[in-house]
């Protein structure tokens, strides 16, 4: 697996149900806001901007654990995988160091001119599977 980044992440009041657990919903967004941070620091902020850009097609979480209100909060995120057309990230959401949810999403490169998907780039690849 190539390198991993760190993303903390700021719980807020919403997230939180009536028992005070973070809402699974929630915890998906967490995973968002760490694939975004990924994109910016790692692959390169065109992923999300240019002609040709990433799109999620699949995803897949596993709950392990509940996650509290006070609990300091990181999402790991690092390249899985790179296919042809496609990459797998996979991510933790870390409470206080523990592993509480685990997710991989499956990415597609997409020629949103053309409508299609297209071999994921040279420099992309470069880019994620540096160490």
């Amino acid at each position: 697996m190539a390198r991993t980044i760190v993303t903390p992440i700021q719980m807020r009041f919403s997230d939180l149900d009536p028992f005070h657990h973070v809402n699974n919903v929630a915890q998906q967004m967490y995973f968002d806001v760490g694939k975004s941070d990924y994109y910016e620091r790692v692959a390169g902020e065109e992923l999300l901007a240019d002609r040709l850009r990433i799109v999620t097609v699949s995803t897949q979480t596993s709950y392990l654990g509940q996650v509290r209100s006070g609990d300091r909060l990181t999402v790991e995120t690092a390249c899985e995988r790179i296919g042809t057309k496609s990459l797998t990230l996979f991510q933790r959401l870390m409470a206080d160091g523990q592993v509480r949810s685990e997710s991989r999403s499956v990415m597609v490169a997409f020629d949103f001119a053309a409508q299609q998907s297209v071999a994921v780039p040279d420099r992309w690849r470069q880019r994620m599977l540096e160490e």
